[in-house]
């Protein structure tokens, strides 16, 4: 039986002293079929060991509606066959610029402020959710014959919070489980985030992106003992929507890496592939020193300026880094795996058919209800998506101002059947008074939930109410279209689809709406592995089952012959989301900076594709454009993190 521990001043595997030398790679945020080529990626650069989180949310929307706890399983079996360990952080809180920091909207908007303390109905739903959960960890640990060596317990909790009692009780619940490898926490390198977050008995770790010397001083003032392990190497950032893309110099970050394993620590790389916050899971931040000001909604891509970009392939920093690592290998690194290959050529996909928003509405959306004041996306169970709103102005009456107050997050909003502005949390009320008698409506959309800080959990949708000059307008009718609702394409084929036409002669309703178009893919001889067997047949991205990522699972390999990737873009649409055979690509947003949504190869046919574009807000010429791809922010200067 294999023994990994946490010795007096390094781990130890089986006694004898070992470095771990981990990167970040999410399962969930890159298709199932492209986990073996990342992590070759990753012990290429010169990595023993990969770390991933787990989100509850992803698995458990709904209470008691559990999906695929096996899609962990399956990732740490394929760690295994790379010849990786692995770290594994369950939670049940993540951060991780993921939708609610990793939480169900069902446990926050039920626990509120209660969420990551000692409370016993909070409590209750986390152990639960481990239960269901932890068997996947247990049986694949290190002692097992398994890959995991380390499993984390909570995450940056001293960030948050310093309930003691609360964190004692999480790692006696993961001992209780099952799990028998060293438990660690990861908090920054200050003194008030590591007295609030640290758990007497286990190892303490530290999370930054330089100054390694001073930040392992401060974490040995209050673990004087046990290994350094820097859990978080930030060598890159995560971009916000309407914000320059933040870049890292390459030989900057290098300098840093090596800075850390002079120290003689271990380290993981946070992200070595980020990889894409696909279905619409992106998170979202608050500026600010404390991160309770202005609304930063997090990008699709997850590129994270990463050694290994979004689309799989080697980058400078790779380099950089490799060469770095290669002087603390055992022997000589593996060779570098194919390069991803992208779609040859751009595809033009035409958009033939288009149903108004409402229409999706009927077809797709939860049952309307109606209360006093406007119900929240929590209360309507709706996590990704939106809900449209419903209200009269009662009259007659005079023009007065009309807003939304506590409005999270975007809402177009229509008086009478014509589009009357776009409102945000900043620019609350429309640009135009309104007179009574009138019949307003609100599509608000979430732009995805905060993931850090002490606005985690906050509530999405009119969360104040609907004013008329300082009138609470009563009566809010509110329907949810829930994002997931399009995972099923059954009964998305049964939106009354007509021509594209319609929409030009629609009015405002044909500004949104959901629009649909096929292109034709033929694979090329000259694949790079990188999505499956090269020699296979494509599969259907939209038929069979789904894991947790979304990825189909359906019988056959998936992909075409020669594509590893392609590029979406929507040039003059303004902001959606968009699906290929029936895989949700994820959010767009004329916002910028990201521009070109990844297509994973393995969602492609071999033959006749489907497109699906929902806009929420100005749909442009009825047509996007599909080619090789390229990573998200080339188009931009960035703005260099040091």
């Amino acid at each position: 039986m294999t023994d990994f521990t946490v010795g007096d001043d390094c781990f130890r595997l089986d006694g004898k002293p070992v470095r771990l030398l981990s990167g970040a790679l999410h399962y969930f945020r890159v298709h199932e079929a492209q986990w073996e080529h990342r992590l070759a990626m990753l012990a290429a650069m010169g990595l023993n060991c990969v770390e991933t989180y787990v989100p509850w949310n992803l698995h458990e929307p709904r209470e008691g509606e559990v999906r695929d706890v096996g899609a962990l399983g399956r990732f740490l079996d394929a760690v295994e066959r790379a010849g990786l360990w692995a770290i594994v952080r369950p939670g049940p809180y993540i951060c991780a610029e993921w939708e609610n920091g990793g939480l169900p909207v069902w446990v926050t908007g039920r626990f509120g402020r209660r969420v990551r303390t000692r409370d016993a109905a909070y409590r209750a739903v986390v152990e639960r959710w481990f239960r269901e959960l932890l068997p996947q960890v247990v049986r694949r640990q290190v002692s097992r014959g398994g890959p995991v060596v380390l499993v984390q317990a909570e995450n940056e909790y001293g960030s948050y919070g310093s309930d003691a009692v609360y964190l004692e009780w999480l790692a006696g619940l993961l001992r209780q489980c099952g799990v028998t490898v060293p438990l660690f926490t990861s908090d920054g390198p200050e003194d008030h985030m590591l007295t609030g977050g640290s758990v007497p008995g286990l190892l303490a770790t530290a999370n930054f992106g330089s100054g390694a010397r001073e930040g392992f001083k401060v974490l040995r003032r209050h673990q004087p003992g046990g290994p350094l392990m820097c859990m978080e190497f930030w060598c890159g950032w995560f971009d916000h929507w309407g914000a320059e893309p933040v870049r890292r110099d390459p030989e900057q970050a290098a300098g840093a890496l090596r800075e850390i394993l002079e120290c003689g620590a271990s380290v993981n790389v946070y992200m070595a592939h980020g990889g894409t916050n696909f279905g619409g899971w992106a998170g979202a931040n608050r500026s600010g020193p404390h991160q309770d000001e202005s609304f930063q909604p997090t990008v699709t891509s997850y590129d994270y300026d990463a050694p290994v970009d979004e689309y799989g392939r080697a980058t400078e920093k790779f380099r950089l880094f490799r060469e770095v690592l290669e002087a603390y290998a055992e022997g000589p690194l593996p060779a570098l795996p194919p390069e991803p290959v992208g779609l040859a050529g751009p595809v033009r996909v035409e958009l033939a058919e288009w149903a108004p928003l409402g229409d999706v509405l009927e077809v797709l959306g939860d049952p309307e209800t109606e209360s006093g004041v406007p119900a929240t996306f929590e209360e309507l169970g709706v996590d990704r998506g939106l809900v449209r709103y419903r209200v009269a102005v009662p009259g007659p009456r005079q023009a007065y101002p009309l807003g939304a107050s506590g409005l999270r997050d975007r809402a177009v909003v229509s008086v009478d059947g014509v589009r009357a502005g776009v409102l945000t949390e900043e620019s609350g009320t429309l640009p135009e008074p309104v007179a009574g008698p009138a019949e307003v409506e609100l599509w608000v959309e979430s732009l995805g939930r905060v993931n850090y800080g002490p606005r985690l959990g906050e509530p999405k949708g009119v969360t104040g109410g609907v004013l008329h000059e300082r009138q609470y307008l009563h009566g809010v009718r509110a329907r949810g279209l829930r994002l997931d609702a399009f995972d099923d394409a059954g009964a998305v084929a049964a939106v009354p689809f007509g021509p594209v036409a319609g929409a030009a002669g629609a009015g405002d309703a044909g500004r949104t709406g959901l629009f649909r178009g096929t292109f034709t893919v033929e694979g090329t001889a000259n694949a790079s592995g990188a999505s499956g067997d090269p020699g296979a047949s494509g599969a259907s991205g939209a038929s069979g089952d789904f894991d947790a990522s979304g990825a189909s699972t359906a019988s056959g390999t998936p992909g075409v012959p020669g594509v590893d990737h392609a590029g979406v873009e929507l040039p003059g649409w303004t902001r959606g989301f968009v699906w290929v055979n029936g895989f949700c690509l994820g959010r767009y947003w004329s916002a910028g900076p990201q521009r070109t949504l990844y297509v994973p190869g393995p969602v492609l046919r071999g033959g006749v594709n489907e497109v699906w574009v929902l806009e929420l807000e100005d749909a442009g010429e009825p047509r996007v454009e599909l080619g090789p791809g390229a990573p998200a922010d080339t188009d931009a200067p960035g703005v260099v993190q040091r």
